[in-house]
């Protein structure tokens, strides 16, 4: 079946439509009658029954739909590599395949830019309880990785399970910007309406009334918000802008951070030891994030890799 014959029912944003129903009776039908189904992935159907496409990565959102529609115990997807790991093995040979990863533990990984799966699939997954195996295209045998709630897993959680990185980001600081309420507003509010995504955000202390405010943005969409924020701080009278486009963010994600206070200040020896200057610093309840000079990147992954242990077999 092509998406829309399903029919997966999306809104009608056509080239990053997202999936609000599916019908399962014709799939279920086939399947009771003993047919092997097979769906079109990306492809869906909106209300006016125009086909509409779910955008980069869609076939692994569309499998989950569907598992989740069918209510099936686990869906498996296939791709160019055998599972989930500590990291990339291409900058950490000793990286490790991990047996099981929590949803969130892979929404936070696929966000700060591993590539195995597609984020908006983690979401979906999550959302309605569905199991994911990620698993590998070029082998006939082999586990995989099992994404899962994180209530599933019978062992005390690892405190990091992964060291994720994102080359594509850029810093951009404000300097002397009024230290007055809405600032944060008046600065971001059009780089928002200009559909700029931003990710990390500081506000130093404030001195003689001003104050120096930093934020980073994918690194193609550097030179846009530069622009505008040029015009941005000479309206509120601030001295000027700044920016830098050589660096990187560099992340450890582990549910057990949960449970274990002293990962930042681990995280933070580790990388002073090799000279590495910390930047920016984001944190949330399952993740540490700081950005520091992308010629230090592949450093600082092998560094943390180890620091934490990941390189040991579970």
């Amino acid at each position: 079946y092509a998406g829309w014959q399903v029919p997966i029912r999306t809104d009608s944003s056509y080239t990053k439509a997202r999936i609000e129903s599916i019908d399962d009776q014709r799939v279920r039908a086939d399947l009771n009658a003993g047919k092997v189904v097979i769906v079109t992935g990306f492809q869906g159907i909106d209300e006016q029954g125009h086909i509409t496409t779910l955008g980069r990565g869609g076939s692994d959102t569309s499998a989950v739909a569907v598992a989740a529609a069918m209510k099936a115990h686990e869906c498996l997807i296939y791709t160019d590599v055998d599972g989930v790991y500590t990291t990339d093995p291409r900058i950490v040979p000793e990286a490790r395949r991990l047996l099981t990863v929590s949803f969130e533990e892979m929404l936070e990984m696929a966000s700060l830019g591993s590539k195995v799966l597609q984020i908006r699939s983690v979401e979906f997954a999550g959302k309605y309880k569905v199991k994911l195996r990620v698993l590998s295209s070029f082998q006939d045998e082999g586990e995989g990785t099992l994404i899962t709630v994180e209530e599933d897993k019978q062992m005390e959680q690892p405190i990091i399970s992964g060291i994720a990185f994102n080359r594509d980001e850029a810093k951009l600081t404000v300097l002397g910007a009024p230290d007055v309420p809405g600032i944060a507003y008046k600065i971001l509010g059009p780089i928002a309406e200009a559909s700029l995504d931003v990710d990390m955000i500081i506000q130093n202390v404030s001195h003689d009334g001003t104050t120096d405010f930093s934020f980073t943005v994918n690194r193609g969409d550097y030179a846009r918000a530069h622009e505008m924020l040029k015009g941005i701080a000479e309206h509120l009278g601030a001295r000027g802008v700044v920016g830098d486009t050589k660096t990187c963010k560099v992340s450890a994600v582990g549910v057990g951070m949960r449970s274990h206070p002293g990962v930042a200040s681990k995280m933070f020896a580790a990388l002073g030891s090799e000279g590495i200057n910390i930047q920016m610093i984001s944190t949330s309840e399952i993740k540490i994030s700081v950005v520091i000079e992308e010629k230090y990147l592949e450093l600082a992954v092998r560094v943390l890799h180890k620091a934490f242990g990941l390189d040991k077999a579970e």
